[in-house]
């Protein structure tokens, strides 16, 4: 089971230090930004669609609508704190506010649990327990002094953090109803349309290079989200977000090899926890 996930967190670290060399180093307006990747994403879609399109009549109920586009609007403002916050600070002084998504998506899931589903939301310890030791590593072996200042970027990426958390474990109680590509289709394209007319975005500023690196991460995230998805519907929602911790894993990797950022020695045993935690849980 470990494979496909390990392809998802790949994914989301690549697609993480592309956006910050986009974000930052293109000097992009993030509301831009935001409307113009996701109508990457989409048109990237759209060939997926014909052969992958599913979608149930459950998803139609009232509950099920409300559902869907509080997943929308949730992932909208994540996105929007996220971008802020990695277009202004560094990707590894940043990576440590984001390291609490994870977390968030298991208490928020074991909290699910017991409130919605267990069968949505598994309670299996073996999961649990490493996914909780593994995020606290990742989280604790990365707080620095300056990171106890939270300043504004810092906290902004938590709380976006938050809200990717939320929009993922809402997500699971509509999920079977679709494909994973139908789903993700449908969220991004109800995401730019948003984007579109509430930011009114002049895609003249972009140009050729910069619509080519856009694509690209459009990209990246496509694979990225209909393996997370995947791996909820086949694995479980705790068990595929503890193999995703590889994802911030790799991250400092390719800041350090792509954003020539310097790895601490705090990164290399927060590897070696998260590592071992999904080893735990996948091979034990």
């Amino acid at each position: 089971m470990i494979y496909i996930p390990i392809i998802g967190a790949i994914a989301l670290a690549g697609a993480a230090v592309f956006e910050k060399i986009v974000l930052r180093k293109r000097k992009l307006d993030i509301k831009l930004y935001q409307t113009a990747s996701f109508l990457s994403i989409a048109l990237i879609m759209i060939p997926l669609i014909y052969f992958f399109w599913k979608l149930d009549v459950e998803a139609f109920e009232l509950k099920n609508i409300i559902i869907f586009l509080l997943v929308v609007v949730f992932s909208i403002i994540a996105n929007l704190l996220v971008y802020y916050s990695i277009k202004w600070e560094k990707v590894t002084n940043i990576e440590p506010a984001k390291m609490f998504e994870p977390l968030f998506v298991i208490f928020l899931a074991v909290i699910f649990s017991f409130l919605i589903s267990d069968e949505l939301f598994e309670r299996n310890m073996k999961f649990i327990i490493p996914a909780f030791i593994g995020g606290g590593a990742l989280i604790f072996s990365h707080i620095k002094k300056h990171h106890l200042d939270f300043n504004k970027y810092f906290l902004v990426a938590v709380v976006g953090s938050f809200f990717f958390a939320l929009e993922l474990v809402l997500s699971r109680l509509i999920l079977n109803f679709y494909s994973p590509i139908t789903f993700y289709f449908l969220r991004c394209s109800m995401i730019f349309l948003i984007s579109f007319v509430v930011f009114r975005p002049n895609f003249k500023k972009l140009d050729p290079k910069i619509k080519k690196e856009i694509f690209f991460i459009g990209a990246i995230w496509v694979v990225y989200r209909i393996v997370l998805y995947y791996g909820y519907l086949k694995y479980g929602v705790i068990a595929t977000t503890l193999v995703f911790m590889l994802g911030p894993v790799l991250i400092y990797f390719f800041a350090w090899k792509f954003l020539k950022e310097k790895i601490q020695w705090r990164n290399i045993v927060a590897a070696i926890i998260i590592i071992g935690s999904v080893l735990y849980a996948t091979l034990g």
